[in-house]
Formats: C-alpha cells, structure tokens, sequence
C-alpha cells in the first residue's frame, strides 16, 4: 500500500508541510509506504481543456507537456491514497493545487475514472479563517472522483503563520494524527 501527498504551498517546509508530514508519519508507522511531492517546482499550468487527454487515453495529459504534471501521473494512479495539502490562499487552494486538481481530474475521468475508489484525505494550513472552504475544495475534487475520504477528529485544518507555527496548534495535530490513523486502517479495510 502507499500513499502519496502532494504540497501545493510554495513554502517547502512551511505548515502545509509540516501537517502533511503528521499524517504520513502515522501511516509510516501502520506500514504504509509514502511519499512527499512538492507542487510548485513542476510548475503545473491551468487546463487548456483541449481533451488531448481523451484522444490517447493513456492516463498522460497531452496538451501541456512542458511542465511536471506527467512525471507524477504514474505516481498518482499507482497510489493507493493521496492526501492533498493546501495552504489557504483568499480563502481558497493555491494555484499550484488549483492547476493540479483541474488537470488530474480530467485526466483521471476520460482513462477510465483512476481515481475511483481510491483513499483520498485533504490537509489545510490557515492563518486565521477560510481554511475550510480550502477543506470543501478538495473533498469536492475527492468526491466527483469517486473517492473514499476518511474523517478525523475535527476538520483537518492546522493553524499557524509562520514556518512551524502549525506544529503550536495541539488541536490540529492531534486531528492529523488521526487522520493519518483512519486513512491507515481503511487503506488496510480496502485493500486486504
């Protein structure tokens, strides 16, 4: 089993890295493999909405071919999970997670739904308010898809400013630690 989450902050290590790394720790620990990709240095672009995707059908995106997305998609449809990491940007995704939800999505529905039945749980980092909108965000991108998504103890949300600020907020670790636990124990409901 394993499970990939992707950063979409364009902070390296900030908060969204740090709550991501809290639920993977706990799926290391129950024998789920993991692994960690940064959003921001594959430069993602928007949709074109050509639907080159359609005509190839071979789970690549085949209207934009200068940037990372195609070097990940192997990762993403081989996955088990995926835990999605936003910071919250004016009450929404960043544009790197914005650009990667559109362009998986699509590429996922015309090869045959990739995504479904898949494990899928988001991770949001806010400062003060709209992190939950950044929550819906990715769970709708989750549900269209025919996900499963695990629950936690709150919402999973960590707040905090500054790099490691998250770390501070007691609640939100707590809910990622068992967020991490949930997706563990379905992943192994699922899968066995």
């Amino acid at each position: 089993m394993k499970v990939v989450a992707l950063n979409g902050s364009v902070h390296k290590k900030g908060n969204t890295y740090d709550l991501l790394n809290v639920a993977l720790g706990e799926l290391k620990n129950a024998g789920v493999k993991t692994e960690l990709i940064q959003l921001a240095p594959l430069k993602i672009q928007a949709c074109r909405a050509c639907y080159k995707c359609a005509q190839k059908t071979d789970g690549l995106c085949h209207g934009i071919k200068d940037d990372g997305l195609n070097e990940i998609l192997p990762k993403i449809w081989e996955a088990d999970g995926l835990l999605l990491g936003s910071p919250t940007w004016f009450s929404n995704v960043t544009g790197h997670m914005k650009n990667f939800i559109d362009r998986v999505g699509i590429v996922a529905r015309v090869n045959g739904h990739l995504l479904t039945r898949k494990i899928g749980a988001p991770v949001v980092a806010v400062r003060r308010a709209g992190g939950i909108v950044v929550l819906d965000a990715i769970n709708h991108f989750f549900f269209i898809q025919g996900m499963i998504v695990p629950g936690s103890v709150y919402w999973n949300v960590g707040v905090g400013r500054e790099p490691g600020d998250c770390m501070q907020d007691d609640e939100g670790v707590e809910t990622l630690t068992m967020l991490g636990r949930n997706m563990a124990w379905l992943l192994k409901k699922t899968r066995e």
